[in-house]
């Protein structure tokens, strides 16, 4: 990984929490915001994480974009599952290095993106989108970000059917993915995971009810992940006024050897 500003790299130009942008530096070209220009000839050659004076006098700080300033720019325009959430979803279902993972509905690209660099060059995403129009924006997105080499985009609803097997992990953000579960543990080896991303509670108990028939899944549980920021001041700590509080339920489960 280049420590240093390339022609051609992203940066993460970086005024305050709600000013803050993502532009790919091309020689001969300028960033322009209502704080000033910043020319990135200026930024060529220079380490990530410096101070730079704007054409009015503002400073910007330009650092390298981290997968979460990525997956929030994805999902400006389109709702995105969040960092909290898709932290959460790595980790308890066991998405890793070498994993074969797939997704479904891919939205923005956003959690597939961070899903590709989870599982490596060592691993593969299958990501299914029903949408054309939603398949055309994350497959542009994906590709302006460089991730796009170990992923797989069909544009077909899965409930059609999964057409991978021996697979590590299934992640599902669907309206009805209880009716996915059977299809899941047929193409997931033995003691893999589901990761299922609903916004209601009744999403969220019909497709509990569907992981608990018929003994194919096991260690069934629900997790909801709240975050809230802390504003440490001298004398003056203390919980910021809004926090990202219910995003989503998500429910996880594992599946069982069912022999014959």
């Amino acid at each position: 990984m280049q420590d240093q500003i390339q022609e051609g790299s992203h940066v993460f130009i970086f005024l305050d929490a709600k000013r803050n942008w993502i532009r790919k530096v091309v020689a001969g070209e300028e960033f322009h915001s209502n704080r000033g220009i910043i020319k990135f000839d200026d930024l060529i050659g220079r380490p990530y994480g410096i101070k730079i004076e704007s054409h009015s006098g503002i400073i910007f700080q330009i650092h390298r974009p981290s997968p979460t300033d990525i997956q929030i720019a994805m999902g400006r325009n389109t709702q995105i599952v969040y960092p909290k959430d898709t932290g959460t979803i790595l980790i308890e279902a066991a998405i890793g290095a070498g994993a074969r993972v797939v997704e479904s509905g891919t939205g923005s690209g956003a959690l597939t993106g961070i899903l590709a660099r989870a599982v490596g060059p060592s691993g593969h995403v299958y990501t299914y989108e029903i949408r054309e129009d939603m398949y055309n924006g994350a497959k542009k997105n994906l590709e302006k970000y460089g991730l796009i080499e170990n992923i797989t985009m069909h544009n077909q609803d899965i409930l059609e059917g999964i057409k991978e097997d021996n697979l590590d992990a299934v992640v599902l953000d669907l309206a009805t993915p209880w009716e996915i579960t059977d299809e899941a543990h047929r193409v997931l080896r033995p003691s893999r995971y589901i990761a299922s991303y609903s916004p209601t509670i009744e999403q969220t108990m019909k497709t509990c009810k569907a992981l608990g028939e018929g003994g194919k899944w096991g260690m069934i549980k629900t997790l909801e992940i709240l975050e809230r920021e802390i504003m440490v001041r001298e004398n003056k700590t203390r919980p910021t006024t809004w926090m990202v509080a219910h995003t989503g339920y998500i429910t996880f489960a594992r599946t069982m050897y069912v022999d014959g």
